[in-house]
């Protein structure tokens, strides 16, 4: 029956893996495809590593599974997060939007008071590049 379990917890977060790297491929924007990521990504990571916990029979590898898996679900959404937002404060298009409800909160990349400021402006402008290599004689 344990062999039997193990299998459908891997197969099913071969899935969901399947189906994250499916709305990677078929979103159309950041937010959508981040969210595919997130959350298919995460489930599927944790189906894969609760199966591995459950065919070893083993509590060492269950107590490390059980700790990956909580790590990543506390952080992967977080980063998701920080990531969505550091995309929409740069101004990265919404896919067919009509109201965008966070323009009067956060404003668009600095464009509107109490936004957040852009990254460069012209009294602060970009940081200077690496240096050219030299020329051969």
């Amino acid at each position: 029956m344990r062999p039997w379990l193990a299998g459908g917890l891997l197969l099913s977060g071969a899935l969901f893996m399947g189906l994250a790297a499916l709305g990677l491929a078929r979103l159309p924007d950041l937010f959508c495809r981040m969210q595919a990521a997130t959350k298919s990504g995460t489930a599927g990571a944790g189906l894969l590593l609760l199966g591995t916990a459950v065919y070893f029979e083993d509590t060492q590898v269950a107590t490390r599974a059980l700790a990956v898996v909580a790590f990543l679900f506390l952080t992967a959404p977080v980063a998701a997060h920080l990531l969505a937002r550091a995309g929409y404060n740069l101004g990265v298009s919404l896919f067919r939007t009509r109201t965008d409800e966070l323009r009067e909160r956060f404003g668009r990349g600095g464009a509107e008071p109490g936004g957040t400021p852009p990254l460069f402006t012209p009294d602060r402008p970009a940081p200077p590049g690496p240096p050219a290599p030299p020329s051969a004689p």
